[in-house]
């Protein structure tokens, strides 16, 4: 492992200690590439949280996702959550199949596992069966 002290979100592994280093190299250019300050060296950086709008949108929905679909009694979820944070499996595979057993939906096709993506699809197809 590798970190940035102070720096939270700034950590990257690897299977050696130069992957783990290049890869905390590519993770930095990733967020300084995003912003357009960097925070002062040594300074503590607290953490920024991805939005949730969409999420917000499906409340209620998110929070029976939550409880049948990934097992949890809670979670936080952003718009750019994926079904593979929630799991160690190779596959979302599982999970996908919960999805279309408790829902009735397929969402095999989404291929990163948004799960806002898959929250959309959950409640159009509550809504086309009339249930809101």
């Amino acid at each position: 492992m590798a970190t940035v002290i102070n720096w939270g979100g700034m950590t990257a592994g690897g299977d050696t200690r130069a992957e783990a280093m290049e890869n905390l190299r590519k993770k930095f250019e990733q967020f300084r590439n995003a912003k357009k300050k960097l925070p002062r060296p040594g300074t503590k950086v607290p953490p920024e949280f991805a939005a949730t709008t969409r999420i917000d949108g499906h409340r209620e929905l998110a929070k029976d996702f939550i409880k049948r679909i990934l097992g949890f009694p809670w979670a936080w979820i952003s718009d750019e959550s994926r079904l593979s944070d929630f799991h160690d499996e190779e596959t979302d595979d599982a999970l996908i199949e919960r999805i279309r057993s408790t829902y009735a939906v397929d969402v095999s096709d989404i291929a990163n596992g948004n799960v806002a993506d898959i929250l959309e699809r959950i409640a159009l197809k509550g809504q086309s069966d009339g249930v809101h």
